[in-house]
């Protein structure tokens, strides 16, 4: 589980929207874009390429 400070201040790399954590994955909370992004060992991996719908 990711700390809530760490959230509050992630952002997705492509469209800037804020971030949910649910099970292993970080997602993108804008419609439009929606993407998830792994977490890996605790870190969330938000680089363009790992980006899946």
């Amino acid at each position: 589980m990711l700390d809530k400070v760490l959230l509050e201040i992630l952002a997705c790399p492509i469209c800037q929207a804020d971030v949910i954590e649910k099970g292993d994955k970080v997602i993108c909370t804008n419609a439009d874009c929606g993407l998830k992004y792994p977490i890996q060992d605790g870190i969330p991996v938000l680089l363009f390429d790992e980006g899946k719908k």
